[in-house]
């Protein structure tokens, strides 16, 4: 099969476009014929060797969607034929075939196309466990989400829309911002050009937002918790900008730091805290495909590119131009 592997950590170069043997099936898998592979942020870290230590070499990813090709002789769940994804499974991903156990797997309906599907359900899923588990957003709060033209973050605008919040986006572009204030965002703000956390308070009539969403990390912490009203919610799910130094617990309490109103909580979310049995992921995936189904949610495909043209597609990534999903198709 043709794959995608790292054998060292570094740029995209290392990704080497190569030939291998199908992976041997253990009883419990499938054997899944990737049609679609979502690229994340978190494929890029892998292959630098950064915050989320891997072993080399490395087929990377963590979500795809395609056809069921064999099955292994304990499965039960799924039969060859069976349309499939899985998200947020390591399983040697870029590649044309990979073995996933089948507690891992989701079906498809057949409303919801394989490209979709791995554009969309990890994100579709993170966003859905972030506004309605991690905290839950109610008619009138007032919401701000960080990377909102991004994968998560358009889907985290439209979800808060839906659930009646005021959504302000912070963006890169001019361009970004009219693409989020297409999802539904009330008020965009160019992190570059203005101080968003200044912004924020002046939308709000200096209260602050209810609930921050913030995937960059060490850029925006600061200014996310004086962004925050008392007892808002800082939700971190990323650090594409690096880690979040070590910090003193008392400036959430808003008496040792002055720009915080006090009374804060902090939490990072990972969907598979959240998603941990068969039971709740695919409780969870059936919400969002039916979500994708009904056209309450859009999924925003910004490239498709050719299974070889990975490194290309980490480029585009890291350059922080594209807008939604960047998709290899093997």
């Amino acid at each position: 099969m043709k794959a995608i592997r790292i054998h060292q950590h570094g740029g995209p170069e290392v990704l080497q476009f190569v030939e291998l043997p199908l992976p041997a099936l253990p009883p419990d898998c499938v054997l899944v014929r990737n049609q679609a592979v979502g690229v994340n942020y978190v494929d890029i870290q892998h292959r630098q060797g950064g915050y989320y230590p891997v072993q080399l070499p490395l087929i990377p990813g963590i979500e795809a969607a395609g056809v069921i090709e064999q099955v292994g002789a304990s499965v039960t769940a799924f039969k060859i034929g069976d349309r499939v994804a899985y998200a947020g499974y390591m399983g040697g991903n870029y590649a044309q075939f990979t073995p996933v156990p089948q507690d891992q797997l989701v079906p498809l309906p057949d409303t919801v196309d394989s490209v979709t599907a791995a554009a969309g359900l990890l994100q579709a899923m993170t966003a859905h466990c972030l506004t309605h588990d991690t905290y839950l957003v109610r008619p009138g709060d007032t919401v701000l989400v960080h990377a909102a033209a991004g994968g998560v973050g358009s889907l985290l605008v439209q979800f808060a829309k839906r659930s009646g919040a005021v959504v302000i986006a912070t963006i890169s572009t001019p361009v970004k911002a009219e693409f989020v204030r297409s999802l539904g965002a009330d008020h965009t703000i160019l992190y570059r050009d203005e101080d968003f956390a200044a912004r924020t308070n002046s939308i709000t009539n200096g209260e602050g937002v209810h609930v921050v969403y913030d995937a960059i990390g060490r850029a925006t912490f600061d200014q996310s918790l004086a962004s925050l009203r008392r007892r808002g919610y800082m939700v971190v799910y990323g650090q594409t900008s690096g880690a979040v130094p070590p910090f003193d617990i008392n400036r959430l309490s808003g008496i040792t730091d002055s720009s915080t109103r006090g009374a804060i909580f902090l939490t990072w979310a990972a969907l598979s805290h959240y998603n941990t049995t068969p039971l709740e992921l695919r409780a969870r995936a059936a919400t969002v495909l039916q979500s994708i189904t009904d056209r309450h949610i859009t999924i925003h495909i910004g490239q498709q590119l050719p299974l070889e043209q990975a490194a290309q597609a980490h480029r585009l990534m890291e350059q922080r131009e594209t807008i939604g999903k960047i998709v290899l198709v093997p």
